[in-house]
Protein backbone atom coordinates (compact mmCIF):
# COMPACT_ATOMS: atom_id res chain seq x y z
CA UNK A 1 0.00 0.00 0.00
CA UNK A 2 1.59 3.20 -0.89
CA UNK A 3 1.73 6.07 1.55
CA UNK A 4 -1.17 9.50 1.49
CA UNK A 5 -0.56 11.94 -0.52
CA UNK A 6 0.08 15.39 -0.67
CA UNK A 7 -3.46 17.03 0.54
CA UNK A 8 -5.02 18.45 -2.45
CA UNK A 9 -2.02 17.95 -4.94
CA UNK A 10 -2.91 17.05 -8.19
CA UNK A 11 0.45 14.12 -9.31
CA UNK A 12 1.04 14.20 -13.15
CA UNK A 13 3.41 11.36 -14.42
CA UNK A 14 5.38 12.28 -16.90
CA UNK A 15 6.41 9.67 -19.20
CA UNK A 16 7.73 8.99 -22.62
CA UNK A 17 10.03 6.48 -24.47
CA UNK A 18 13.69 7.15 -24.52
CA UNK A 19 15.59 10.18 -26.21
CA UNK A 20 11.70 11.36 -26.66
CA UNK A 21 12.29 14.85 -24.01
CA UNK A 22 11.32 13.53 -20.79
CA UNK A 23 14.02 15.33 -19.34
CA UNK A 24 13.74 18.97 -21.33
CA UNK A 25 9.76 18.69 -20.75
CA UNK A 26 10.28 18.42 -16.84
CA UNK A 27 12.95 21.08 -17.03
CA UNK A 28 10.25 23.47 -18.61
CA UNK A 29 7.88 22.63 -15.92
CA UNK A 30 10.61 23.30 -13.03
CA UNK A 31 11.24 26.56 -14.69
CA UNK A 32 7.78 27.44 -13.96
CA UNK A 33 7.75 26.76 -10.19
CA UNK A 34 6.00 23.12 -10.82
CA UNK A 35 7.80 20.89 -8.37
CA UNK A 36 9.41 17.93 -9.91
CA UNK A 37 10.17 14.44 -8.39
CA UNK A 38 12.54 12.42 -10.99
CA UNK A 39 12.22 9.01 -10.16
CA UNK A 40 15.91 8.19 -12.17
CA UNK A 41 17.22 10.82 -9.50
CA UNK A 42 15.93 8.86 -6.98
CA UNK A 43 17.00 5.17 -8.21
CA UNK A 44 20.80 7.11 -7.90
CA UNK A 45 20.15 7.97 -4.39
CA UNK A 46 18.72 4.58 -3.28
CA UNK A 47 21.73 2.45 -4.35
CA UNK A 48 24.34 5.12 -2.80
CA UNK A 49 27.47 3.15 -0.79
CA UNK A 50 26.25 1.54 2.18
CA UNK A 51 23.02 1.59 1.65
CA UNK A 52 20.56 -1.77 2.38
CA UNK A 53 19.69 -1.75 -1.79
CA UNK A 54 22.95 -1.99 -3.30
CA UNK A 55 24.18 -4.53 -0.60
CA UNK A 56 21.20 -6.62 -1.98
CA UNK A 57 22.21 -5.84 -5.47
CA UNK A 58 25.51 -7.29 -4.57
CA UNK A 59 23.80 -10.27 -2.78
CA UNK A 60 22.01 -10.98 -5.90
CA UNK A 61 24.08 -10.12 -8.97
CA UNK A 62 28.04 -10.51 -7.31
CA UNK A 63 30.63 -7.99 -6.49
CA UNK A 64 31.25 -7.11 -10.17
CA UNK A 65 28.37 -4.63 -10.41
CA UNK A 66 30.17 -2.96 -8.05
CA UNK A 67 33.36 -0.19 -9.85
CA UNK A 68 36.78 -0.46 -7.46
CA UNK A 69 35.07 2.81 -5.49
CA UNK A 70 32.33 1.25 -4.02
CA UNK A 71 29.65 2.59 -6.25
CA UNK A 72 27.29 0.75 -8.48
CA UNK A 73 28.64 -0.07 -11.69
CA UNK A 74 25.81 0.80 -13.94
CA UNK A 75 26.51 -0.11 -17.11
CA UNK A 76 28.13 -3.75 -15.95
CA UNK A 77 24.58 -4.28 -14.08
CA UNK A 78 22.41 -2.87 -17.70
CA UNK A 79 24.38 -5.73 -19.13
CA UNK A 80 23.35 -8.65 -16.73
CA UNK A 81 19.87 -7.78 -16.94
CA UNK A 82 19.03 -6.18 -20.34
CA UNK A 83 18.58 -9.59 -21.83
CA UNK A 84 17.20 -12.08 -18.70
CA UNK A 85 13.62 -11.00 -17.75
CA UNK A 86 13.95 -12.99 -14.47
CA UNK A 87 17.51 -10.76 -13.69
CA UNK A 88 15.44 -7.62 -14.43
CA UNK A 89 12.09 -8.81 -12.34
CA UNK A 90 15.10 -9.58 -9.22
CA UNK A 91 16.29 -5.86 -9.83
CA UNK A 92 13.18 -4.16 -9.82
CA UNK A 93 12.02 -6.34 -6.76
CA UNK A 94 15.05 -4.97 -4.64
CA UNK A 95 14.88 -1.23 -6.24
CA UNK A 96 11.33 -0.09 -6.94
CA UNK A 97 9.66 -0.58 -3.14
CA UNK A 98 12.99 1.86 -1.78
CA UNK A 99 12.39 4.28 -5.13
CA UNK A 100 8.64 4.40 -3.96
CA UNK A 101 8.97 5.40 -0.88
CA UNK A 102 11.62 7.82 -1.27
CA UNK A 103 9.09 9.24 -3.59
CA UNK A 104 6.27 9.40 -1.61
CA UNK A 105 8.46 11.16 1.00
CA UNK A 106 9.76 13.83 -1.12
CA UNK A 107 5.98 14.09 -3.07
CA UNK A 108 4.54 14.93 0.97
CA UNK A 109 6.95 17.50 1.63
CA UNK A 110 7.24 18.76 -1.91
CA UNK A 111 3.53 20.26 -1.62
CA UNK A 112 1.86 22.37 -4.38
CA UNK A 113 -1.10 22.82 -6.69
CA UNK A 114 0.30 20.05 -8.90
CA UNK A 115 3.34 17.88 -9.12
CA UNK A 116 5.24 16.29 -11.91
CA UNK A 117 6.33 13.14 -11.21
CA UNK A 118 8.74 11.47 -13.91
CA UNK A 119 8.69 8.11 -14.15
CA UNK A 120 10.65 6.62 -17.47
CA UNK A 121 8.81 3.22 -17.19
CA UNK A 122 4.98 4.31 -15.77
CA UNK A 123 3.43 2.13 -18.51
CA UNK A 124 5.69 -0.94 -17.96
CA UNK A 125 5.77 -0.68 -14.04
CA UNK A 126 2.07 0.09 -13.37
CA UNK A 127 3.09 3.61 -12.22
CA UNK A 128 -0.16 4.51 -12.96
CA UNK A 129 -1.37 3.67 -9.29
CA UNK A 130 0.63 6.62 -7.97
CA UNK A 131 -0.83 9.47 -10.02
CA UNK A 132 -3.57 11.00 -11.02
CA UNK A 133 -2.85 12.02 -14.59
CA UNK A 134 -0.60 10.05 -17.43
CA UNK A 135 1.20 13.19 -18.88
CA UNK A 136 2.83 11.25 -22.53
CA UNK A 137 6.36 13.04 -24.20
CA UNK A 138 5.50 11.81 -27.60
CA UNK A 139 7.61 11.71 -30.82
CA UNK A 140 8.01 9.48 -33.93
CA UNK A 141 10.14 6.47 -33.24
CA UNK A 142 12.62 7.02 -36.11
CA UNK A 143 13.41 10.55 -34.38
CA UNK A 144 13.89 8.80 -31.25
CA UNK A 145 16.58 6.59 -32.89
CA UNK A 146 17.98 9.34 -33.99
CA UNK A 147 18.26 11.10 -31.03
CA UNK A 148 19.35 8.04 -29.62
CA UNK A 149 22.10 7.55 -31.82
CA UNK A 150 23.18 11.44 -31.27
CA UNK A 151 23.07 11.48 -27.70
CA UNK A 152 24.57 8.60 -27.00
CA UNK A 153 26.95 6.89 -29.33
CA UNK A 154 24.14 3.83 -30.08
CA UNK A 155 24.21 2.11 -33.51
CA UNK A 156 20.64 1.55 -35.47
CA UNK A 157 20.81 -2.31 -34.14
CA UNK A 158 21.46 -0.99 -30.15
CA UNK A 159 18.97 2.23 -30.24
CA UNK A 160 16.29 0.13 -31.71
CA UNK A 161 16.53 -3.28 -29.27
CA UNK A 162 16.57 -0.56 -26.29
CA UNK A 163 13.22 0.86 -27.97
CA UNK A 164 12.00 -3.15 -28.43
CA UNK A 165 12.62 -3.50 -24.15
CA UNK A 166 10.23 -0.43 -23.41
CA UNK A 167 6.42 -0.33 -23.65
CA UNK A 168 4.90 0.52 -27.29
CA UNK A 169 4.35 3.95 -28.76
CA UNK A 170 0.83 2.97 -28.90
CA UNK A 171 0.89 1.39 -25.28
CA UNK A 172 2.12 4.63 -23.94
CA UNK A 173 -0.46 7.10 -25.87
CA UNK A 174 -3.20 4.36 -24.67
CA UNK A 175 -2.35 5.43 -21.13
CA UNK A 176 -2.24 9.49 -21.79
CA UNK A 177 -4.44 11.59 -20.54
CA UNK A 178 -2.42 14.50 -21.79
CA UNK A 179 0.24 14.55 -24.89
CA UNK A 180 3.33 16.59 -25.38
CA UNK A 181 4.02 16.33 -29.30
CA UNK A 182 8.05 16.84 -29.33
CA UNK A 183 8.98 17.09 -33.11
CA UNK A 184 9.29 20.55 -33.51
CA UNK A 185 11.53 22.89 -32.01
CA UNK A 186 11.89 24.43 -28.03
CA UNK A 187 9.70 27.08 -28.56
CA UNK A 188 6.89 24.66 -29.53
CA UNK A 189 7.70 22.54 -26.56
CA UNK A 190 8.06 25.59 -24.09
CA UNK A 191 4.07 26.41 -25.82
CA UNK A 192 2.40 23.02 -24.77
CA UNK A 193 3.88 23.19 -20.88
CA UNK A 194 2.56 26.27 -20.96
CA UNK A 195 -0.40 25.38 -22.10
CA UNK A 196 -0.61 22.35 -19.41
CA UNK A 197 0.50 24.29 -16.85
CA UNK A 198 -2.55 26.64 -17.25
CA UNK A 199 -5.00 23.53 -17.46
CA UNK A 200 -3.03 21.66 -14.34
CA UNK A 201 -3.54 24.75 -11.92
CA UNK A 202 -7.24 25.00 -13.31
CA UNK A 203 -7.61 21.43 -12.11
CA UNK A 204 -5.82 21.77 -9.07
CA UNK A 205 -8.33 24.70 -8.35
CA UNK A 206 -11.46 22.79 -8.89
CA UNK A 207 -9.96 19.94 -6.60
CA UNK A 208 -10.46 22.10 -3.82
CA UNK A 209 -13.00 21.42 -1.39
Amino acid sequence: MSAPRPSRTIRVGLTGGIASGKTTVAKLFAALGVPVIDTDELAREVVEPGSPVLARIVERFGPEVLRPDGRLDRAALRARVFADPQARKDLEAITHPAIIALMEERSRSAGGPYQILAIPLLVETGGRRYVDRVLVVDCDEALQIRRLQARDGSTLAEAQAILGAQASRAARLAAADDVIVNDGDLSSLRDQVEKLHGRYLELARQAQP
